[in-house]
């Protein structure tokens, strides 16, 4: 148990520290030698608990990745797609907020011959899904999907990235709710009323 204990200290101090040296000097710089002089452990333990570079930085992308991703399966769906798109969208924001150095490298350009790690892609494919599911039933203003998916993402990323560059300004406290108000007035047609009322 104490052996298991340590593996798995070790494991979370070296994806921490891969995880600061990525944010701070990106994919170009990293080098496993300045990685072994942040987090205090040798190449060799590095190299035992991942294989090699990529391994380790696979790993670290997979796991963060998948925290994301279960945080917005756990959303769930409501009876109006659109509320579902609002929810998914309040979560995606909180969770940037509060794991701020995830999403400073979920920023990170990567590698263009690294593909997006599969729980990434599982992540947005669960908050994409709505928009999906309102342009099916023919209630997106844009004639295609893919512009409603870019504004959705523009937004949000903003939200994000604006308040955590900016933490000495003084937002807004009700900010996210209205700039969610906005997105969907301005992407998502109104409900049916027939379709409503069968809703309530």
């Amino acid at each position: 148990m104490r052996r298991h204990r340590q593996r798995e200290e070790a494991r979370r101090t070296i994806l921490g520290a891969t995880e600061a040296l990525l944010v701070e000097d990106g994919y170009e710089a990293f080098s496993m030698r300045r990685l072994a002089e942040r987090c205090g452990y040798t190449a060799p333990t590095i190299y035992h608990h991942f294989g090699d570079k990529p391994g380790l930085l696979h790993t670290l992308l997979e796991e963060r990745f998948s925290d994301l991703r279960e945080r917005v399966r756990a959303v769930g769906s409501c009876d109006d797609a659109a509320e579902t798109m609002r929810a998914l969208a309040h979560a995606f924001v909180d969770f940037g907020m509060r794991n701020p150095t995830f999403y400073r490298l979920l920023m990170t350009p990567r590698p263009e011959a690294e593909g997006p790690p599969r729980a990434a892609e599982e992540a947005r494919a669960v908050l994409e899904e709505p928009i999906y599911d309102l342009d099916r039933a023919g209630r997106l203003y844009a004639a295609d999907v893919e512009t409603t998916k870019q504004t959705v993402w523009v937004l949000l990323h903003g939200l994000i990235h604006l308040r955590l560059s900016r933490p000495d300004h003084p937002w807004s406290d009700d900010l996210v709710e209205v700039a969610l108000d906005s997105l969907l007035r301005g992407t998502v047609r109104p409900r049916p009323a027939a379709e409503s009322r069968q809703a309530s």
